[in-house]
């Protein structure tokens, strides 16, 4: 239950950072390896879970089991990745760390065109270089890469945890420096950019009901937590005469059908920005049973709106409509969002037999939820 904003300030004094460090600070460590973390230094160094070399968790039975690459629990190490708590809580987590400089250096590169972009975007990434990389698409013509690299003095710093918005900065500026702390929680003040959902965007709003200190992802998830419970949204939605549907995803996608997906996305979803972040082959590699991935560079699209239409629609209709996208196009989703998958298409991509081994072996008592049942059903 240590949360990402905690454990980075302990491992920034002493000169390093979580080798992956997700964009928001309330993210906890063991909810990013039971779940999937990622962040823009995935490129180099996979996801939150590749990183971890040791984990202790919690069984269903009361025991704790202690699990590694290679000792008599390596089928839960590599099946506790997106098993969502399904097998066990991690109480301990041994990962990774990667050395810091003081300052990041970002630049944003802009592209127009689709397949260019991802051509350029692995053009980089095989040339190596930065230490951070991940883009942000504003439409299918207006489309950002952007490259951090590590530096120890800067001309200038900019601070977008108050007046200034992060992303609003990338189409407007081509270099910018952030201190590292900053660069690592650039995303978090404005979640991204779906603090606009909660006027945290209007000027007067922030500046005086907000202020500095309640900007951030710990004090939107409250409110929208509440608006889930209370349907707020939902009620003003129906009095104009508006459906809707949240769509809140992150899907990897292998590069070479990167741009594939996106032409999809602009035609069916078209909600915009997306995040893009490259994920690489990671130190130490491994096969993740409940995450399975190819060999090779895999782009992660993440969006977080919601899909409103005059027209009514199945429950789930778009959200199903990308689902069959991404395994059409060889891909794989997360799991923390809303999923409509058949059980058995669920069962064929995310473990099947193995996780029916797993639970089997770590949960003979079905102390916890089944992964379909938690997942899918919402049990």
């Amino acid at each position: 239950m240590a949360t990402y904003e905690d454990l980075t300030a302990a491992c920034l004094r002493q000169g390093v950072m979580p080798a992956v460090v997700p964009q928001l600070k309330t993210i906890t460590l063991g909810g990013a390896v039971a779940g999937v973390g990622i962040e823009s230094s995935s490129h180099r160094q996979g996801l939150v879970h590749d990183t971890v070399l040791e984990l202790d968790v919690l069984l269903g039975d009361g025991r704790v089991v202690t699990c590694t690459r290679e000792n008599e629990h390596a089928d839960l190490f590599f099946g506790f990745p997106n098993s969502y708590g399904t097998l066990g809580y991690a109480l301990r987590v041994k990962a990774r760390t990667a050395p810091v400089r003081p300052y990041v250096h970002i630049a944003h590169l802009d592209y127009f065109d689709a397949r260019l972009y991802f051509h350029e975007l692995e053009k980089r990434l095989a040339a190596g270089g930065a230490d951070f990389v991940d883009g942000t698409l504003f439409a299918p013509d207006k489309m950002f890469i952007t490259l951090g690299h590590f530096v120890d003095k800067a001309p200038y710093v900019s601070d977008y945890t108050f007046d200034r918005i992060y992303y609003r900065s990338i189409p407007a500026r081509h270099d910018d420096y952030l201190t590292v702390h900053d660069y690592l929680w650039r995303w978090d003040t404005d979640w991204f950019w779906c603090s606009k959902n909660v006027l945290a965007q209007n000027r007067f709003v922030r500046k005086y009901l907000y202020g500095k200190k309640r900007l951030g992802s710990r004090q939107y998830t409250k409110i929208m937590r509440w608006n889930s419970r209370m349907g707020a949204t939902r009620k003003i939605e129906r009095l104009l005469g508006l459906h809707s549907e949240s769509v809140i995803q992150d899907v990897d996608i292998p590069i070479s059908r990167a741009a594939e997906f996106v032409k999809f996305y602009a035609r069916e979803i078209g909600l915009w920005p997306v995040w893009v972040c490259p994920i690489g082959p990671a130190p130490g590699g491994g096969n993740f049973t409940l995450y399975p991935m190819r060999e090779g560079w895999y782009v992660n699209f993440g969006f977080w709106d919601v899909k409103r239409t005059r027209e009514p629609h199945p429950a789930g209709h778009f959200n199903r409509m990308i689902e069959d996208k991404v395994v059409e196009l060889g891909g794989i989703k997360s799991l923390y969002s809303d999923s409509y998958f058949p059980r058995e298409q669920f069962e064929r991509l995310y473990g099947g037999d193995t996780y029916r081994q797993l639970k089997s072996k770590y949960d003979p008592g079905n102390a916890f939820p089944g992964l379909y049942e938690k997942c899918v059903l919402k049990a």
